[in-house]
């Protein structure tokens, strides 16, 4: 279960991003309370994580899924640059997402 929660807050990560994006430094109010309410709730998921995984785990894994799925989000919505030096360094985040989970 805390793996799960840990999913959860990591993609509640990505949401909260995009939310901040399209809250357009808060002046939009509506995404701006959407991306709070998804920051209050992804540090909350994490939080139920912590009680049982490390924590130098559950912070790095939590960031690694948050900075790749925004990469991936920008790439596919926003109309991001897709290049080699990219998707390579999205790998080596995912490798190490990948190495945490297995040395847990």
């Amino acid at each position: 279960m805390p793996w799960l929660w840990l999913a959860i807050a990591g993609a509640l990560e990505v949401a909260w991003v995009v939310l901040l994006k399209r809250s357009d430094g808060f002046a939009r109010w509506g995404f701006g309370g959407a991306c709070l309410a998804a920051m209050t709730v992804s540090v909350w998921c994490m939080s139920q994580s912590l009680k049982t995984l490390p924590m130098g785990t559950v912070y790095a894994v939590w960031t690694g899924i948050g900075a790749a799925g925004g990469v991936a989000w920008g790439i596919a919505m926003e109309g991001e640059p897709l290049t080699v030096t990219r998707l390579a360094c999205v790998g080596l985040i995912l490798a190490g997402v990948v190495g945490l989970k297995l040395g847990s």
